[in-house]
């Protein structure tokens, strides 16, 4: 796996094009309106024009560059990056960090609602100057389904004309940019971080405006999510020319305002102000095309980010599609036909690109801010220079605190729908975590010598029916030495289970995302095999398939026999049959819990109705599967009184 992480980081044409093609989307269509969330129905003077440009240049260096490119990239997880991925590095040294990781991954969830919305809208937008009657909703939709619909089919394909588009598409802003600049190359000037100063301290409600400037950066967390699908040091150098084409642009426009001093903002689009009437169309179109790549690029990030909370027991189990071979390729049905049905409803319901500005930006604004409690804690961890990880945690704590408080105005705008989808997914990701752990506290074990001789004279005991050739129990013991109570009820007290051997399978989700590893002990030759799957937090946990493999594999070592009396296919000649025994738990009337843990475990289980069954969860086929349930008791209610009264 370290070979694999060193090929990533190694720099090469191709890394580097790909990275432009898939991790700078987001971020690299926002010029198309972040200048119209900040003049909204301002007029437009020279504060406004070289403060705002001002802002948001020093907003991309202290946001994008050193926070994200210089410092989060430090903390890759074999490869990879993302909120999970960094919480997976660190969560062993305090529990509490599940909280910001939580925080930070619901409301980046949430905001992926809006993002491919507002995007597309905003290049469509653009058609109104060359038809200004054309219906941009419907044709917003249209491109919003069809993104949509071919998810099932993966990205190999569409993906390799990703980066060309995108380079296109940046050279392009730059280019217009530069046009633009030609014409007043003075406007450089208002780089000088005094003229945000100014706009911030004496333009009317100039602290606000920081809500808007906000969004020229608000696809830096997902440049962190998408460092395994190309490497940190191709992102690092790629970064610096889309930086430089984004100032180029941003510059521009600053200069296209100041040619409309006194106007009122809302008439003006200072991003396609910039485009020729002859250029007009194909710049629209490459827009349009790089604002689906740029949505797109957030799909992949959502499915990634749901599988490994769905690995990390934070999030209902959802049926995961592999669609083609590539590393981190996935796709979750679920969430896509969600996501489609909210997106469109986004469109429908703020109309414009306008519109959406106003609840763009509030939700990944507290992203990034939990992002920096957890990067400041691995930090601390890896024994950087105490004094100037304090600094930095301070100094960002300012930066993304003024950025929340200037977008909570946005809150009765339309911010409180992302708010209030955010609270919802952390409500989620909070009753799966604390039941898991609720769950796991309430386990009773057993030694396993204790029931050895038993399950010896079972297996042997002609008089009861045999069962199956190889019994398998997912267990939640972490060694050999013990079982689940329930396992043993199971295998004795439910109806006898004979078989030939009693596999108890454990599955450890590593803090390594690909891990594919296994160990096993033989408690008893030919009577119990303990194996524990060790796999990493983006990998499917296709149990049947991993058992069916290690069976054969010690069958072929001599280390256990497996001769069914009656087989057909090879492989059932060699390995035998294979039952899985999966024990559900349901909540016993019998519990006296108090009020807030009954609150979150009837949430869990009326969710669970709308999860995956664990045999759909571990890819176990249905005829291989019995079903038992039960009771989940996790408080005994008091001893209670009785009166005899005959």
């Amino acid at each position: 796996m370290k070979q694999t992480t060193k090929a990533l980081d190694k720099i090469s044409a191709a890394g580097l094009l790909i990275s432009i093609g898939i991790v700078f989307g987001d971020i690299g269509t926002s010029p198309l309106y972040t200048y119209n969330a900040i003049l909204e129905k301002y007029p437009v003077d020279k504060t406004l024009a070289f403060g705002a440009v001002s802002a948001i240049f020093w907003t991309l260096i202290f946001q994008t560059t050193i926070k994200y490119i210089i410092i989060t990239l430090r903390a890759d997880n074999d490869g990879e990056g993302g909120i999970f991925s960094l919480y997976a590095l660190i969560k062993k040294y305090s529990k509490y960090l599940v909280i910001p990781a939580i925080l930070g991954a619901s409301f980046l969830l949430a905001d992926s609602i809006i993002t491919p919305p507002i995007s597309v809208t905003s290049a469509i937008e653009g058609l109104k100057m060359i038809y200004p009657d054309i219906p941009v909703i419907p044709i917003v939709l249209a491109i919003l389904v069809f993104l949509f619909l071919i998810q099932r089919a993966g990205t190999s394909l569409i993906g390799k004309i990703f980066g060309p588009i995108m380079l296109v598409w940046f050279t392009m802003i730059g280019i217009l940019g530069i046009s633009s600049i030609w014409q007043n190359p003075a406007i450089f000037k208002a780089l000088n971080p005094v003229y945000a100063y100014n706009m911030i301290a004496h333009y009317p409600r100039g602290f606000y405006l920081l809500g808007g400037v906000f969004l020229c950066t608000t696809g830096a967390e997902a440049l962190y999510s998408d460092m395994g699908h190309c490497g940190r040091n191709n992102i690092r150098i790629s970064w610096f020319y889309i930086q430089i084409c984004l100032v180029l642009c941003y510059l521009g426009q600053a200069q296209y305002l100041m040619q409309h001093i006194g106007e009122s903002g809302n008439t003006l689009n200072p991003f396609f102000g910039l485009v020729h009437k002859w250029f007009l169309l194909p710049a629209i179109i490459i827009a349009t095309m790089a604002t689906i790549i740029a949505s797109q690029a957030l799909l992949s990030g959502t499915f990634t980010l749901i599988t490994e909370a769905i690995r990390l027991n934070l999030w209902p189990k959802m049926r995961i599609v592999y669609p083609n071979n590539m590393r981190g390729q996935m796709y979750i049905p679920g969430m896509n036909w969600l996501l489609m049905v909210a997106c469109c409803t986004a469109v429908v319901g703020f109309r414009t690109s306008d519109n959406m500005t106003a609840a763009f930006g509030l939700s990944v604004t507290i992203t990034m801010l939990m992002t920096t409690f957890l990067i400041t804690a691995y930090l601390y961890i890896k024994r950087v220079n105490r004094i100037l990880v304090f600094l930095m945690f301070v100094v960002y704590l300012c930066i993304e605190g003024s950025f929340l408080f200037a977008n909570l105005q946005k809150f009765a705008h339309g911010g409180w729908v992302t708010l209030m989808l955010g609270l919802i997914y952390a409500f989620i990701m909070y009753v799966w975590y604390r039941v898991t752990h609720i769950k796991t506290s309430a386990n009773n074990f057993v030694d396993t010598a204790s029931v050895l001789p038993q399950l010896k004279q079972l297996s042997n005991d002609d008089s009861v029916p045999f069962f199956a050739g190889n019994l398998v129990y997912l267990t939640a013991s972490n060694g050999s030495r013990q079982i689940e109570n329930k396992i043993a009820y199971s295998i004795f007290d439910h109806q006898p289970k004979r078989a030939s051997l009693y596999w108890f399978v454990h599955v450890e989700v590593q803090d390594e995302p690909f891990t594919t590893a296994y160990e096993y002990t033989i408690v008893a030759p030919q009577d119990i095999i303990y194996v524990k799957l060790k796999l990493g937090f983006r990998v499917a946990p296709k149990i049947q398939v991993y058992l069916q493999k290690i069976i054969s594999e010690m069958a072929d070592r001599k280390e256990i026999e497996v001769a069914p009396k009656y087989a057909f296919s090879e492989i059932s000649k060699k390995t035998g049959d294979a039952k899985f025994v999966i024990i559900q738990n349901f909540l016993s009337n019998q519990n006296d819990l108090s009020v807030g843990d009954t609150l979150v475990l009837n949430v869990y289980f009326l969710v669970s109705h709308f999860s995956l069954s664990p045999e759909q969860e571990f890819s176990i086929d249905d005829s291989d599967v019995i079903l038992e349930k039960y009771p989940l008791l996790l408080s005994a209610p008091k001893e209670i009184a009785l009166t005899r009264l005959n």
